[in-house]
């Protein structure tokens, strides 16, 4: 582990790496839980563990309706299940990376996540930029000026996944990069 210097009094400390956070995370969940390996999202503040269940059987016939209700209540029972084993992987995750875990699951077409951090941000913004959020408040498409932001920044984010994606491919390089220094 590298040396830090104490940060200023009320100044941000960033958490300890994570890059090893999926393995350790593969690691440390019981055999069996997931049919793949967990996905971990990381990022300063949190680290999302999301796990595909297995599909519930059900017969040919079953409806589109049927299907999402047992997707739904297989999630709801690994919930229940593996509550105090969650809790307990999920405190070893925080000891280790400074972060605080969510868990989340799929099945079929269904996904939920629970306990996920709502972090606040603080940002400047000027009047036309303010005006762009009251409108979206106004119109009812969000209950306040943080609710339309958070709107704002998942619509751009659907609709820029790959640049985004390409965006972090490079930031990679370039720690990678940064870490190997110029004798590398």
């Amino acid at each position: 582990m590298r040396f830090r210097p104490p940060a200023p009094p009320g100044a941000r400390t960033e958490p300890p790496p994570a890059d090893d956070a999926a393995a350790w995370v593969t690691g440390a969940v019981p055999d069996g839980w997931f049919v793949e390996p967990p996905e971990v999202v990381v990022d300063r503040d949190e680290i999302i563990i999301w796990g595909r269940l297995p599909e519930p059987d059900l017969p040919a016939e079953a409806t589109d309706a049927d299907r999402a209700a047992a997707q739904a209540g297989r999630i709801t029972q690994f919930r229940e299940n593996t509550r105090d084993d969650r809790i307990r992987v999920a405190r070893q995750v925080e000891h280790r990376y400074q972060r605080k875990v969510a868990w989340g699951a799929r099945c079929g077409d269904s996904s939920e996540l629970w306990t996920h951090l709502a972090a606040p941000v603080m940002t400047r913004l000027r009047q036309p930029e303010r005006q762009v959020l009251d409108t979206l408040v106004d119109a009812g498409v969000a209950r306040s000026r943080s609710d339309a932001l958070a709107w704002c920044v998942r619509l751009v984010g659907q609709h820029t996944e790959d640049w985004l994606a390409d965006l972090r491919t490079a930031m990679t390089k370039v720690d990678e990069l940064r870490k190997q220094g110029p004798l590398g």
